[in-house]
């Protein structure tokens, strides 16, 4: 790109508290698209020991299928792992009856949550996400190993990136259908909570996150452009 327009890039920029914290008071982003639970989940996470929470999230815009829904909510409530799912207000109506009230002692389900805040979390040991870019980057700089749940655009990249050239998660795969099932769900769940592969997906995480911390291309970038401003 630099060849051929004078373009870097700089983001996303992930606030300084869970990276190296070199700037005071940089806590978030300063927005949300919807209101986080943030109490609610903090509180929730605290109870529970370290490692122990599946924290899924299929991001501010993706829709599920009631089916697929159903799918997922089966594998959580059969995995045997605690977990913390994002379901937004419109997708609600898509989760089983009464699903909520039966996983209640070992899930909690909010509208939205404070995500930095979640993945820094000891207790979370899983993310399983839809593979959008803000949601890949933040799991690798806080160190969490990933399911890979992609739905359109990059995701299927970004999916890629996480199994077979960072190895720090897995992908679910989808049937010929394009369904994933509840069995498929548990399987890679399993695989990156505590499978053969698991041991050295968070090792690899954690080396991800310390070259987040390090400084990559977009905090180069940055300090490039700030010194070309300093020097006008």
């Amino acid at each position: 790109m630099e060849n051929i327009c004078p373009v870097k890039t700089i983001g996303p920029c992930i606030p300084s508290e869970y990276l190296d914290n070199r700037i005071p008071d940089d806590m978030d982003y300063g927005l949300s698209l919807f209101e986080p639970e943030t109490n609610d989940c903090i509180q929730w996470l605290n109870a529970r020991e370290s490692g122990s929470v599946v924290y899924v999230s299929m991001g501010s815009m993706a829709s599920l299928q009631p089916d697929q829904m159903k799918e997922i909510a089966m594998a959580l409530s059969e995995c045997n792992r605690f977990f913390l799912w994002v379901v937004r207000t419109s997708e609600e109506n898509k989760l089983p009856l009464k699903f909520k009230e039966d996983t209640s002692e070992k899930g909690l389900i909010v509208n939205w949550c404070p995500q930095l805040e979640v993945l820094a979390h000891e207790a979370v040991g899983c993310f399983v996400t839809h593979c959008g870019w803000n949601s890949i980057l933040e799991a690798v700089s806080l160190g969490v190993p990933m399911v890979g749940f992609p739905q359109w655009s990059d995701q299927f990249t970004n999916a890629k990136c996480i199994q077979d050239f960072w190895g720090i998660g897995v992908r679910v795969k989808a049937n010929e259908d394009g369904f994933v099932t509840k069995e498929e769900i548990e399987m890679c769940i399993h695989e990156v909570m505590e499978g053969e592969s698991a041991k050295e997906m968070r090792q690899n995480a954690k080396k991800w996150k310390q070259f987040a911390v390090e400084g990559g291309t977009s905090a180069n970038n940055i300090q490039e452009f700030v010194t070309k401003l300093s020097c006008m």
